[in-house]
C-alpha cells in the first residue's frame, strides 16, 4: 500500500514543480515513536520533490497550541494544511479557521469529531480503526482458545487517551469480538486508560498485578502499552509464555518485542504511509484536484508467523 500511495500520485507530484508550495503541519506531539515514522512520511515525500517546502510544529499535547499553529499557518500564507489532532473532539475550530481562509486542510491518523461534514477542500488520510481493534482482539481470542481457555479467560485492557478518536473505537472492537460467540468466554476483569505511554502502562500493569488477580491476557490499544505492560510482568517474575499480549501499530519495539517472544500480536499501521499520503492529499487540494473525503490505508495482522514480512518496513 505505500508503493500505490507514492507511486499514484507521484508522477503528478513530479510534474508540478514550477512554483514552490508550502505545506504547514501540526503534529500532536513529537514524542511518540508511531508518529515520528508518520512525520517521517511526509518529510521523505516532500524531500523527494522539487519546489514542495514543509513546516513541521510540535503541538506538544496542546489543544489551544495546535489551534494558535494553524492560524499561525493560515497568516503566513501557507498553500495547505496537515494537522495530526491533539484532540479529536476540538477539531471543528481548525476547520472553520482554515475553510474562512480558503486554506485546505488534512487530517491525519487521528479521525476528527466533524469527519462527517468536512467542507470540499479538507480530507482525512488514517486507516479504518474498526480493523485494528477487531484483528488485535480476534487473534487473542483464538490464542486463547488455542491454550486451553474456552471455559473461560480473564483479561485487562489498556485505553489510549480517552479523547483520542482511535482509544474509543479499539476499545470499541475489542468489545465487539468479546461478544461474539466464540469469544464469550473472555472476561474483562479491569479496562483503564494508560494513555498511549510505556511508562504509563508499566504503572498500571504493576498496580493490576498488586491486587493478586488472577488473569490470562492484556489486550492493548497500541504497542508503546503492551511493551509496558510486558516490562511490569516481567518485573514480577511472570513467563510471558502465560499471558496473551496484543498491541497495535507494528512499532519497531513491538517487532523486536513479538522476536522475543514477549509480544503476541499486533497490527500493522501504516504510519509512513499515512504521513506521505496526508501530503499527497494536500497538495492535490491545494492544486484544486479532487480528493475522497476519507482515504484509508489497510492494517495488516501481524503475528510470529508472518513478521518477516513487516520488519523491513519499519
Amino acid at each position: 500500500m505505500k508503493k500505490f500511495l507514492l507511486g499514484a500520485g507521484l508522477s503528478v507530484l513530479m510534474s508540478t514543480t514550477a512554483l514552490a508550495e508550502n505545506i504547514g503541519v501540526s503534529m500532536a506531539l513529537f514524542d511518540d515513536n508511531f508518529l515520528t515514522v508518520l512525520r517521517n512520511g511526509i518529510q521523505d515525500l516532500a524531500g523527494s520533490m522539487d519546489g514542495v517546502d514543509v513546516q513541521i510544529e510540535d503541538a506538544q499535547n496542546d489543544v489551544a497550541r495546535q489551534l494558535d499553529q494553524i492560524n499561525n499557518f493560515i497568516a503566513s500564507g501557507v498553500d495547505a494544511i496537515i494537522v495530526n489532532p491533539v484532540d479529536t473532539s476540538a477539531t471543528e475550530a481548525m476547520t472553520n479557521a482554515a475553510a474562512a481562509a480558503g486554506v485546505p486542510l488534512v487530517y491525519v491518523n487521528r479521525e476528527p469529531v466533524n469527519v462527517d461534514s468536512l467542507p470540499d477542500n479538507q480530507a482525512f488520510v488514517a486507516s479504518n480503526e474498526i480493523e485494528s481493534g477487531t484483528l488485535a482482539a480476534f487473534e487473542g481470542c483464538k490464542l486463547l482458545r488455542a491454550k486451553g481457555k474456552a471455559g473461560g479467560a480473564n483479561i485487562y485492557v489498556m485505553m489510549g487517551e480517552l479523547s483520542n478518536q482511535a482509544a474509543v473505537q479499539r476499545t470499541k472492537d475489542f468489545h465487539d469480538v468479546i461478544g461474539m460467540d466464540m469469544c464469550k468466554f473472555i472476561n474483562i476483569v479491569d479496562e483503564q486508560t494508560a494513555n498511549w505511554s510505556r511508562d504509563e502502562a508499566q504503572d498500571l500493569m504493576t498496580n493490576w498485578l498488586s491486587s493478586g488477580t488472577q488473569f490470562d491476557a492484556v489486550f492493548s490499544n497500541n504497542d508503546e502499552m503492551a511493551i509496558g505492560a510486558i516490562q511490569a510482568m516481567k518485573a514480577a517474575g511472570i513467563s510471558m509464555e502465560e499471558v496473551i499480549v496484543t498491541g497495535v501499530d507494528a512499532t519497531q519495539d513491538a517487532l523486536v518485542a513479538m522476536q522475543a517472544g514477549d509480544l503476541d500480536v499486533t497490527v500493522f499501521q501504516d504510519a509512513h504511509g499515512q504521513g506521505a499520503g496526508a501530503l499527497d492529499a494536500a497538495l492535490k487540494l491545494a492544486r484544486g484536484e479532487k480528493v475522497d473525503k476519507k482515504v484509508y490505508i489497510p492494517f495488516q495482522l501481524v503475528t510470529p508467523a508472518n513478521i518477516g514480512d513487516f520488519l523491513a518496513k519499519n
